[in-house]
């Protein structure tokens, strides 16, 4: 996982020297660190983007893909004139859930938050840009919007056939195996 040394207010200079992302809890905004977020299983990358336009070979990529068998991709643009029924899918995509697969997000272009619970059921937003690659873990509650720019590019990558199946939080949902299984490794 890359670092976190500089988390809200990073220059640009320090992102691309230091890999950083910005992370930090929603109630007080203090600094989350790349050990806290180790623990929870959450995953991410620096890899530029260069020319990629999110079809095609990438090499850094396609070696991600091959050491964690991700065998399908898709890219999705998220903003007003792309995404059929926007609103609508921003609440959505808000409404705190979890996958029984991994969520991977590789962003192209653009910006937004992911929102995802400590181990003490905290908001922790993470920023995602450009050259982002955030891998959240099945069974882990989170949450996705976009920021004032309302405009994200992602290449999302998938283990099996392509699909985006959320559970939203619930007893239910606390009951599945990836829930269970994701709460064991935390605490292990």
């Amino acid at each position: 996982i890359a670092g976190i040394d500089c988390p809200v207010g990073c220059s640009e200079a320090e992102r691309e020297t230091h890999g950083t992302m910005k992370a930090y809890l929603l109630e007080g905004g203090e600094a989350v660190s790349a050990e806290a977020l180790e623990k929870i299983n959450v995953v991410h990358k620096t890899i530029p983007v260069g020319e990629y336009k999110g079809e095609g070979p990438h090499p850094a990529l396609d070696a991600l893909c091959e050491e964690r068998g991700y065998v399908n991709r898709d890219c999705i643009t998220c903003c007003p004139e792309k995404l059929p029924n926007f609103e609508e899918k921003l609440k959505t995509f808000f409404e705190e859930h979890l996958h029984e697969d991994e969520e991977i997000r590789y962003v192209i272009d653009g910006s937004g938050f992911f929102d995802v619970r400590s181990s003490g059921d905290e908001w922790v937003r993470i920023e995602v840009e450009r050259d982002d690659l955030l891998i959240l873990p099945a069974g882990i509650y989170h949450r996705f919007t976009l920021d004032h720019n309302k405009y994200i590019q992602a290449v999302r990558l998938f283990q099996n056939e392509p699909k985006w199946t959320p559970v939203n939080r619930s007893v239910d949902a606390d009951a599945l195996p990836c829930r269970r299984q994701f709460l064991e490794q935390c605490n292990a």
